[in-house]
């Protein structure tokens, strides 16, 4: 399991509810009434995922949402709604919610959602890991060869834009093969894409 549930809902019965069952489905679980409790709560790195209410008083569930891209903070988040708002839902979504559950939830399906977000996002730092390490084997210079090979530049190009000699360009390049494990330029696109997501890379 990656992390805590969060479950931010001001219907008390609701959120003990949910806090209960997660609990005894073996998930550490952490309740708050509102948004402002939960970003006043969250700890750097908090890792996890978040049950949240649309309608919430003071800040709501989207609001929250777009705060916490502000601060490039990515807990996954799969919404509650008892309202079936079909523009906050739709406006969620495309703000990349997990997924958007009317209440009352079945507890089966939330408990196959939270498992799945958790799951996608182990795999996910798994990836950046890898990816992380691959990148630490390069230098600057590699770096910045890497980034213009994948976007396309020949090594005439890119010795231009970094004024250094084609030469330097391919023993650059041939490190980065080297040190990325790549086989090809695909591959480069591939590894400079995932780096980019993770923002180890400008």
């Amino acid at each position: 399991m990656v992390g805590r549930v969060h479950v931010i809902d001001d219907d008390a019965p609701v959120r003990e509810g949910l806090k209960l069952m997660l609990e005894l489905s073996g998930y550490e679980v952490q309740v708050y009434s509102s948004a402002e409790l939960f970003l006043g709560a969250l700890r750097p790195g908090e890792r996890g995922c978040i049950i949240l209410d649309l309608r919430l008083p003071g800040m709501s569930g989207t609001e929250l949402q777009a705060e916490l891209r502000l601060r490039s903070i990515e807990l996954p988040i799969v919404f509650l709604t008892a309202y079936g708002d079909i523009p906050m839902t739709v406006s969620a979504v495309k703000a990349g919610a997990s997924d958007v559950l009317v209440k009352p939830v079945d507890s089966d399906r939330l408990l196959e959602r939270i498992e799945e977000v958790l799951r996608d996002t182990a795999q996910r730092e798994a990836g950046t890991a890898e990816t992380r390490g691959r990148l630490q084997a390069l230098t600057t210079r590699e770096r910045e060869v890497l980034v213009l090979a994948a976007g396309g530049m020949s090594n005439k190009d890119i010795a231009a834009r970094l004024g250094i000699s084609f030469r330097t360009v391919e023993v650059h390049r041939g490190h980065v093969m080297q040190k990325t494990q790549a086989t090809n330029v695909v591959e480069l696109m591939k590894l400079v894409a995932s780096a980019q997501r993770a923002k180890l890379l400008p």
